[in-house]
């Protein structure tokens, strides 16, 4: 890293796809290890734009971004699943794998880690109790309900504990009760180490992580008049 506790860093990063006008312009702030944030902003304003620029599924049209001490522009295609494997993602339309059980989907990023199977099931069973889903451990994603399957795609990210967690309004199709437990996960996720990263529209979430900070985007722009989300300390205690 190229600053104490930088994970990430966006200098005048834009994003338009094809020939249409930035849907991201001039974006400049740090993400901190060991923080906790917030993504807000109207439909529209460029929430999934930038979480899809944070986990590298898209690169931006201009700027320089830097990642876990990496140029993520130039970095070569060969290098980019090391990286991607330190950045969690919960998508906010799932992307589980439909044919694998709910073990297996989120048994999926450890097997590919090359973790050995003897290894995987005790922290596998574990994370679908803690999301409640023990009893549908074998089931497919299609006999899941909606809640279920963003359950499914949460443990699934978190289950390789990443350095970064990017969640793409993870409490959107639960319960407030499990919704509310769901941050807690992410908050002890978060205390051991991992930055977290929440893109959500409710704002009730907010003021329930009362030390996290707010990214707040505005027609494609981030607005941050105090400047927090560059000088940020390094990391929570």
């Amino acid at each position: 890293m190229t600053a104490e506790g930088e994970i990430i860093h966006f200098d005048n990063v834009g994003l338009r796809y094809g020939t249409e006008r930035e849907v991201l312009s001039d974006l400049t702030f740090t993400l901190y290890a060991g923080r906790f944030y917030f993504l807000t902003g109207a439909s529209g304003a460029g929430k999934t734009s930038l979480l899809k620029l944070l986990y590298l599924a898209q690169r931006p049209s201009r700027g320089a971004v830097r990642m876990f001490g990496n140029d993520a522009i130039t970095l070569s295609r060969a290098s980019l699943p090391a990286l991607r494997r330190r950045i969690g993602v919960v998508f906010q339309d799932f992307r589980l794998v439909p044919h694998l059980s709910a073990f297996d989907n989120v048994a999926l990023p450890l097997r590919v880690a090359g973790h050995g199977e003897k290894d995987i099931a005790g922290p596998v069973r574990d994370i679908l109790e803690w999301v409640g889903l023990s009893e549908r451990i074998d089931a497919v994603p299609a006999t899941l309900s909606g809640g279920e399957q963003q359950r499914i795609a949460i443990a699934r990210a978190v289950i390789g504990r990443p350095a970064v967690l990017v969640a793409d309004e993870p409490t959107g199709n639960v319960d407030p009760e499990m919704a509310l437990k769901l941050l807690r996960l992410f908050e002890m996720l978060n205390r051991q180490g991992t930055t977290v990263v929440v893109a959500t529209h409710d704002l009730d979430l907010l003021r329930k992580v009362p030390d996290s900070l707010i990214m707040r985007l505005e027609r494609g722009r981030l607005a941050d008049p105090t400047g927090a989300l560059r000088h940020s300390p390094a990391r929570r205690t």
